[in-house]
């Protein structure tokens, strides 16, 4: 397969609907960690005294190990978008793994984790205190990526066959814009329905049609900031919704506005960021 083929990277997540600037880095693992975590990212902000800001983020299917005030926790799947408040000055860290790429940690159906956060000593003990001790010390980027990656090098788990396979699907689903229908991915890896859910439970939380649906309102909702006048119908069939009042409806329920309130919305503010 090709290296597109292969990734399961999505550059999507932060919202175009956003009333402060940030700075937003993203920095890849070391080759030998790259089959389970996608990225390494640090958010940080400076606010005036007395003022607060908002950004609102639509979740990918990946679990996100943060720290954030001091504390590390761990982050599932959830449906629903939700907002991030920045007061004064700040930052959060966190570990962005590949779907399916924290199952071999936890060692228990991801599924278990959907709209849970956390506390990380559940799963590492005191050594995840120690590591969050650790990096609220650290100031620089480099120095909290190092300090993750020892972490983690120290507990890489045992290779699990079935998590590249789950990749394998999920980078079709993000990628191959000829995939409509979660059937078509079963009939082209050759996995029963009942066999791929479960599976996708188990590594990633959530199920095919969920990944499926949420990876093309990322994009159509990056399409419509980016180019506020495109008409969204078209925006809409090119990401394989035939039926304009399903994304109308899908659109508005995993964004919070319509697609033409969103693209006006997008309009009056800064163009959207990658996460």
């Amino acid at each position: 397969m090709t290296d597109q083929q292969l990734s399961t990277m999505s550059e999507y997540g932060v919202l175009g609907v956003r009333d402060v600037d940030f700075a937003l880095d993203r920095v890849p693992p070391s080759p030998p960690l790259a089959a389970l975590v996608e990225r390494y990212w640090r958010v940080t902000w400076e606010m005036p005294a007395g003022r607060t800001a908002s950004v609102v983020l639509l979740p990918t299917p990946s679990v996100n190990v943060v720290l954030d005030a001091g504390r590390l926790a761990i982050y599932g799947v959830t449906h629903d978008r939700f907002t991030y408040t920045f007061r004064g000055a700040g930052r959060v860290f966190g570990i962005k793994f590949r779907p399916a790429g924290f199952l071999p940690f936890l060692r228990r159906p991801i599924a278990g984790l959907f709209g849970r956060a956390l506390p990380a000593e559940q799963l590492w003990g005191p050594d995840a205190t120690e590591l969050a001790v650790a990096l609220q010390a650290e100031p620089s980027l480099e120095g909290l990526v190092a300090l993750t990656e020892r972490f983690l090098t120290a507990r890489w788990p045992e290779p699990d066959p079935q998590v590249e396979l789950v990749q394998r699907i999920v980078a079709a689903l993000l990628h191959d814009r000829e995939i409509t229908r979660v059937e078509e991915v079963a009939v082209r890896f050759g996995i029963p329905m009942r066999t791929l859910q479960r599976m996708f439970a188990r590594y990633v939380g959530v199920s095919p049609k969920w990944v499926l649906r949420r990876y093309r309102l990322h994009e159509a909702a990056t399409r419509l900031a980016e180019d506020h006048d495109r008409p969204w119908a078209e925006v809409a069939a090119e990401l394989g919704y035939f039926d304009q009042s399903h994304f109308i409806r899908d659109f508005t329920r995993a964004i919070g506005l319509t697609p033409v309130a969103y693209a006006q919305a997008c309009r009056r503010r800064t163009a959207p960021l990658s996460a």
